[in-house]
């Protein structure tokens, strides 16, 4: 039999390539979707490198027929999906009085509608097998939102009742629903560059102030070995020194 087979949709440089070097450092099979697939090619060499397999893909996961057919593509040319997981961004601040219509829509296609399309998708092929794993990444905006954040905490919040309907609705048939929260600002050049705005250099920072991209990948790969008597739906992340 082939190896298991985890699929990444917003397979970016930080988070989701710290996901896909855990799945496939337990043997998994990982396919990489992002917008410009070509930037996972170093990733893809590096687990290759290691004895691992990966594959990255062009994929626009807020396109349903571009999802619909990279998944029946995986399906068909690799081997049944075990595990998914939907992470693409969309954090963006703007103040109410400037956010449009354009840049709303836009955030909730990202953070939103492409949790819907991926989660949707894998439940077609993983139900009729009675088992699997379909995780969302969420954030602090998933449970409260802040100043300038209307538009991405309205995307979240609305993942997080998806990833909750689709739970109840699918766990009784073998598939393990969660949504996991980063709370924490996560040690990337996006997160360093906004202290840098604020007057603060992020090299300075007191150890374990951002969130290492590796720990929140060990996270999901303990959350897909749960034992079935003790499924968790909802896992929320933060450095000790994070307030909340």
């Amino acid at each position: 039999m082939s190896n298991p087979v985890c699929l990444v949709v917003g397979a970016g440089d930080y988070i989701g390539a710290a996901i896909a070097r855990r799945f496939a450092e337990g043997g998994y099979i990982v396919c990489l979707g992002r917008r410009n697939g070509d930037k996972s090619e170093g990733l893809v060499k590096e687990i290759t490198g290691t004895g691992g397999t990966a594959y990255a893909y062009n994929l626009d996961a807020r396109e349903e027929t571009q999802i619909k057919e990279r998944f029946a593509a995986i399906e068909n040319e690799i081997g049944p999906l075990e595990v998914v997981i939907s992470n693409p961004g969309g954090n963006v601040n703007f103040p109410i009085r400037d956010t449009t219509h354009r840049v709303f829509y836009k955030v909730w296609l990202m953070a939103c509608l492409t949790g819907f399309l991926t989660g949707r998708e894998a439940a077609k092929y993983m139900v009729p097998r009675g088992k699997g794993s379909i995780f969302f990444t969420g954030a602090t905006a998933s449970l409260r939102g802040g100043s300038g954040f209307a538009a991405f905490a309205s995307a979240k919040f609305a993942l997080r009742g998806l990833a909750q309907s689709m739970a109840r609705e699918l766990g009784s048939e073998g598939i393990h629903v969660a949504h996991l929260i980063i709370d924490a600002g996560v040690d990337t050049a996006f997160v360093k560059e906004r202290y840098r705005d604020r007057g603060i250099d992020p090299d300075e920072l007191p150890q374990h102030t951002l969130m290492n991209p590796k720990s929140v990948g060990e996270a999901y790969w303990m959350l897909h070995n749960q034992s079935r008597d003790a499924w968790s739906h909802e896992i929320d992340l933060r450095p000790f020194r994070e307030k909340w």
